[in-house]
């Protein structure tokens, strides 16, 4: 497995943000989702390296998030849901300073490909400060998958796109799971139904559903994703 999470705890004084959580995630589309503060932020800032674990264990590509940081950071793209951006950059320019961070090779080729992967042909001329919310959320996610990684964490990807742009966006999504580990949380449950293959389900620290899609449905008899996020988040 891509990602192996085991019995990862993390508290803030006497509050559990993530409470003894355990799962795993393979090749494909991982939905995690939760409440606001069920914890999905935090295990995904420990999982790329930003927070470290107060106990427990977790590796992705097999290198350790804690003891082996900076291989787990070269194996991973990250989309964080404040999409933390240079403003003053011109889309060009801030692809190729990530792409120069991450050492990729035939870089001019590789920013026309993702450039046109993530549809930001018509802007890529123009500094990131200038473009809408949804196409500040492309670079992103070009950022993201500039460096070829083996998996990705993606935090609201499609936060700010038109119903339109979230065609392209969710088919891109899905084609990079059909090779890569993809680790997609959002609140739009139409969005992971669309596009995941898993769910892990987060709330007040501790996973609540951890299952194929397509099972957890029909444990549920049939209820749509809403209805058991609901029922599993409401308590």
């Amino acid at each position: 497995m891509s990602i192996v999470v085991q019995n990862l705890t993390k508290t803030y004084g006497a509050q559990k943000a993530v409470n003894d959580i355990s799962f795993e995630a393979g090749v494909g589309i991982t939905g995690f989702l939760g409440p606001n503060g069920a914890g999905k932020s935090t295990t995904m800032k420990i999982l790329t390296g930003y927070l470290p674990q107060t106990s427990g264990k977790a590796t992705v590509a097999g290198f350790d998030v804690e003891t082996q940081s900076l291989e787990v950071r070269k194996r991973i793209g990250y989309l964080p849901e404040a999409n933390p951006l240079y403003q003053d950059m011109y889309v060009k320019e801030s692809l190729a300073f990530i792409a120069d961070v991450h050492s990729v090779k035939n870089k001019d080729e590789r920013i026309r490909e993702v450039v046109e992967l993530t549809g930001l042909v018509p802007e890529q001329h123009k500094k990131i400060g200038q473009l809408s919310k949804g196409y500040r959320q492309r670079v992103g996610l070009a950022q993201a998958i500039l460096h070829n990684p083996e998996v990705l964490i993606l935090d609201e990807p499609t936060s700010g796109l038109d119903p339109n742009q979230l065609i392209g966006i969710r088919q891109l999504i899905k084609d990079l799971g059909k090779t890569k580990t993809v680790i997609l949380s959002t609140h739009i449950m139409q969005e992971v139904e669309a596009v995941c293959d898993r769910v892990v389900i987060i709330n007040k620290g501790s996973i609540v559903a951890n299952s194929d899609l397509q099972q957890l449905r029909s444990r549920y008899e049939g209820q749509s994703l809403e209805q058991i996020f609901i029922e599993l988040t409401n308590g």
